[in-house]
């Protein structure tokens, strides 16, 4: 199997490359021992274009590992510059689909909390504002459809925080599905509820509004197809 039937590719150009990554991979590398979307991503523009030596690939925003949907990368490190300022100042609109318990979400609304890492256990927690190490975290979100004590929500993230949807949303009742670290029940093996659905964003070199926008995965269309259908 080449590395190009690995990947579902979203977007590929010269200057960017956008995938939908499955759950269950890390985006990059922090230790060298797991496998990494990234490292699949080189090894299939190295396998396409039968590049000698390294190849460049900018890891310019990251999907936590059991996440789904669309991650972008830079194949310049000019695109990698201009990208990364765009996440950093805010200007690319992320949408996330989220499958979350029960009905205590309104149909549309807002969140804005502070958000302190807590390193030792790994998480995330809702502190109060002022505390030493927070960080505002804001979203909109629309609940696109309900069904079997389970809500289908749109999540559009202002700021973007570590595992700012999935605390925020705990924070409120409403755990994502099988996110067993924020208290969500259920179980989708090594993903939780959670599929970055769409990114738009201004092409690095032409100015352009471009837009990616990933399938969910297919453990997804079963379980979830009342909600799916109803969204």
């Amino acid at each position: 199997m080449s590395f190009a039937d690995a990947l579902d590719i979203l977007l590929e150009d010269n200057h960017v490359v956008a995938v939908n990554k499955p759950a269950g991979w890390p985006t990059t590398h922090f230790d060298g021992t797991d496998e990494t979307i990234d490292r699949v991503v080189k090894a299939y523009l190295k396998e396409k274009y039968q590049k000698p030596g390294n190849v460049f690939l900018g890891v310019v925003h990251r999907l936590d590992k059991p996440v789904s949907g669309a991650l972008l990368f830079a194949r310049t490190s000019k695109a990698a510059a201009r990208l990364s300022e765009q996440f950093r100042e805010g200007a690319v609109e992320k949408t996330y689909w989220a499958v979350v318990a029960g009905d205590r979400l309104p149909d549309a609304g807002s969140f804005e909390d502070y958000l302190r890492k807590d390193d030792e256990a790994a998480r995330v927690e809702v502190v109060p504002a002022g505390t030493p190490g927070a960080q505002l975290a804001r979203l909109l979100y629309t609940v696109r459809a309900r069904h079997g004590g389970l809500a289908l929500v749109e999540l559009r993230p202002h700021t973007g925080r570590k595992h700012q949807l999935r605390v925020q949303l705990a924070s409120r009742g409403s755990p994502i599905y099988g996110d067993a670290k924020y208290g969500g029940r259920g179980n989708l093996g090594p993903a939780i509820g959670l599929h970055a659905r769409a990114l738009t964003f201004l092409h690095p070199t032409s100015k352009a509004p471009t837009t990616v926008t990933a399938e969910v995965p297919p453990p997804w269309r079963g379980r979830f197809a009342h909600l799916l259908a109803g969204g």
